[in-house]
């Protein structure tokens, strides 16, 4: 295994580590990397965990390349903002998800018939719509995902939170979750325009919500054909296997293209915990662990399969 360092983009120029097998002697399949929500580097790492780097090193040991790079927001947030033009998903994950594909198809390492999507968590939930807007992919690999809309998770997610609270804690969530929700309630009625006026965290706009809004995953993952590799660990304190697992498999039951797999005992980052308490999981990100070998084994299984 051997790994170079390949930037992408010009306006908003990312770094990122293509890793290879050791033999290249002929194309071999490979990976992009989409990152979750929030700004990430290369690695997604969080705490003392690095999951994009344990699933590239994983799989350059048996003979799958992958492209991992920085997230526009996490370099070029503050540009971002000062940015006349509204700030989608388009602009922070999916430009570079389509220009890191584009770059491993020139790359004569690598088979340009062979390239595959590795979303996780929003990423996973974006990873049909960059297929389906140039990215192009062979195949789709979703860990962590939901079909549910973006604002439905959200809210899920802050009245979880607020009920694990201690009372003063609990009172300034409160307050910030009241906000929060009183503009997502606006989604459905204000113009595009007028969502671009009303603010929201980390130098977005309603707009942001709107838009994730406008294209739901099932709008492309319904009709999609390829094969779709669909992810979940039991543990998993932010999206739920009884709900956006058991969604995934409700709207896709029957689907031949879909594999699904269900990993006892492992979190939303795919490393074992010991509970699923939204509130406590900041807390095991900190201790350091990996992604077992058989998360790694069964996608790689998966890709020669596919």
């Amino acid at each position: 295994m051997k790994t170079e360092n390949i930037r992408i983009g010009t306006e908003f120029p990312l770094d990122g580590i293509l890793t290879l097998p050791d033999d290249t002697s002929v194309p071999v399949p490979a990976c992009v990397f989409v990152h979750g929500s929030g700004s990430s580097d290369k690695d997604e790492h969080i705490g003392k965990l690095y999951p994009f780097r344990d699933l590239a090193e994983g799989l350059g040991r048996q003979g799958i390349a992958s492209y991992r790079y920085d997230k526009r927001s996490y370099v070029h947030g503050l540009k971002m903002i000062r940015s006349k033009k509204p700030i989608t998903v388009r602009e922070e994950t999916i430009e570079d998800a389509i220009t890191a594909a584009d770059m491993l198809r020139k790359d004569s390492r690598i088979d340009p018939e062979r390239i595959y999507i590795i979303g996780h968590s929003m990423g996973a939930m974006l990873a049909p719509r960059i297929d389906a807007e140039g990215g192009n992919y062979r195949g789709l690999i979703l860990m962590a995902g939901s079909p549910c809309s973006l604002d439905e998770i959200m809210i899920r997610q802050l009245n979880e939170l607020s009920g694990q609270q201690g009372k003063i804690a609990g009172y300034i969530l409160g307050k910030q979750k009241e906000k929060i929700f009183s503009q997502f309630e606006k989604m459905d009625s204000v113009s595009d325009e007028e969502a671009m006026k009303i603010k929201m965290g980390g130098g977005t706009t309603l707009y942001y919500w709107v838009d994730m809004k406008k294209h739901p995953v099932s709008q492309y993952l319904e009709k999609l054909e390829k094969p779709v590799l669909i992810m979940q660990g039991s543990m998993d304190a932010q999206v739920r296997k009884d709900i956006d697992y058991a969604a995934y498999q409700e709207m896709l039951k029957g689907r031949e293209n879909v594999t699904f797999r269900l990993y006892p005992g492992l979190s939303h980052l795919f490393v074992p915990a010991s509970t699923d308490n939204i509130a406590k999981a900041p807390a095991e990100y900190k201790i350091p662990k990996k992604i077992p070998d058989d998360v790694i084994n069964d996608i790689a299984a998966w890709i020669r399969e596919n």
